[in-house]
């Protein structure tokens, strides 16, 4: 394993940086930034959920143009990589779960799935597999293309320099807005991503299919805004909602709902009751319980 050290020194700097945005936010913040800090970490996580996810990496669902562009910007908020990069590494992981072309790989341990994968040199599996996907769909879209020449600008812009600028509004100083909804924002919602990596994969039931890894694991829903229902989203990768539960914690269907209502989004996929039910039945691990006994 080739280890790039000055990304583990750059991790290591920023979660010294999150926790100093802890001590500021029960020291010096206003409650009106820890409101603003809570609601742009909600909002904006549908950069990675209802965006790259499942509309970029899984055609889940078709967006018009200005949702398009919103969830792009979304993204940038989450400095997460490129839409073009964070979708080839997606697809890969789940044509190659579980093995050394997997980029997250669970059978390589927490850490590794977690957050290790992005401090070291990417398997050669990895690089071949990757070589391999059709990004033709995100390589045509002009709202992809524009947010990969120009992403590092605008993340810095979109992810560190808005987010200190908006509490100055109500007279927070600078220095809170930047480690507060900066900084500290910005590494919960790193982990809210890595956890769906890491502890999805590991614990939970599996009422769809037994034979992988992914589990569904309700307190990463929670936290990752109702992507810990992984064994369903293993299982049924195209679909837009990620679970069977509805709306239940899962802030992106509901959000995806709603672009639908006014028209921005459409053509939603998802799984029928009757598919479900079969796929249980034939490769779930809770054959006697009911469509949401397991919850």
């Amino acid at each position: 394993m080739h280890i790039y050290w000055h990304y583990v020194a750059g991790y290591a700097l920023l979660h010294v940086g999150a926790f100093y945005g802890v001590w500021l936010s029960l020291t010096e913040a206003t409650w009106t930034t820890l409101i603003f800090t809570f609601i742009f970490y909600i909002v904006t996580g549908f950069g990675a959920t209802a965006g790259v996810h499942r509309l970029w990496s899984h055609r889940a669902y078709k967006a018009k143009l200005p949702l398009r562009i919103l969830l792009a910007y979304f993204n940038c908020t989450l400095y997460i990589g490129p839409i073009y990069e964070w979708c080839r590494d997606h697809r890969v992981h789940h044509k190659y779960t579980e093995t050394n072309a997997d980029p997250y790989n669970a059978k390589r341990g927490f850490f590794f799935s977690h957050i290790g994968w992005l401090m070291c040199k990417k398997h050669p599996d990895v690089l071949a597999a990757g070589k391999k996907i059709d990004m033709s769909d995100i390589e045509s879209d002009p709202v992809c293309r524009f947010q990969r020449k120009y992403y590092m600008p605008l993340t810095i812009l979109s992810c560190f320099i808005i987010p200190t600028l908006i509490p100055r509004i109500w007279g927070e100083s600078y220095w809170v807005a930047f480690w507060v909804p900066g900084i500290l924002r910005f590494v919960l919602q790193l982990h809210a991503g890595f956890l769906v990596n890491s502890i999805a994969h590991m614990y939970g039931r599996r009422p769809y299919d037994k034979g992988i890894f992914a589990a569904e694991n309700h307190l990463v829903s929670w936290y990752a805004g109702g992507e810990g229902f992984h064994n369903y989203h293993h299982t049924f990768p195209w679909d837009y909602g990620a679970s069977e539960l509805g709306w239940r914690w899962n802030p992106a269907k509901t959000f995806i709902d709603l672009m639908s209502s006014i028209g921005m989004a459409y053509d939603l996929r998802q799984a029928s009751p009757d598919i479900i039910k079969s796929r249980k039945e034939r490769t779930g691990d809770c054959k006697d319980h009911g469509p949401y006994g397991y919850y």
